[in-house]
């Protein structure tokens, strides 16, 4: 077999893909416009800990501040975050709006729900999801995905 005529992961791509689709179908049934799934840990965190700039809300969700910039300012165009007054355009905090507020409750059920889920089928797997995980990342702490790319 050719390794050109494969994407060995891209199965677990896929699943993950459905599982985030999903997610969101449940924000489309509940009328939520411009709701994206990758917007809710950091809505929540906004909500839990008060205004933050961006890179204290990269650290917090670890992420990259590029990344984090990033879902702001989509967040912002979907009307679910709003920069706060004073500072400047680089520190500046930013906030929720009234109406991310709002939805904030069936956010964070949604978000619970979604935990709930996942380790309940991570504990019904025999060889769990988080255990691939923390196996994986200890194999390439031992020899770099980028050392393994070279040889």
């Amino acid at each position: 077999m050719d390794l050109l005529d494969s994407n060995h992961w891209s199965d677990l791509h896929a699943l993950l893909a459905e599982l985030d689709r999903d997610i969101a179908a449940l924000y489309t049934e509940a009328g939520i416009e411009g709701m994206r799934t990758r917007f809710v840990g950091p809505l929540i965190a906004l909500h839990r800990f008060g205004p933050m700039t961006i890179r204290e809300l990269a650290g917090r969700r670890g992420v990259s501040h590029s990344a984090m910039s990033q879902t702001a300012a989509a967040m912002a165009r979907a009307g679910f975050v709003e920069g706060t007054v004073g500072g400047d355009a680089r520190t500046r905090p930013i906030d929720l709006t009234a109406r991310a507020r709002e939805i904030m409750p069936f956010l964070v059920a949604e978000w619970r729900a979604t935990e709930a889920a996942v380790r309940q089928l991570d504990a019904e797997l025999p060889y769990s999801l988080t255990q691939v995980t923390e196996d994986l990342r200890g194999l390439l702490a031992a020899r770099s995905f980028t050392e393994r790319l070279r040889s």
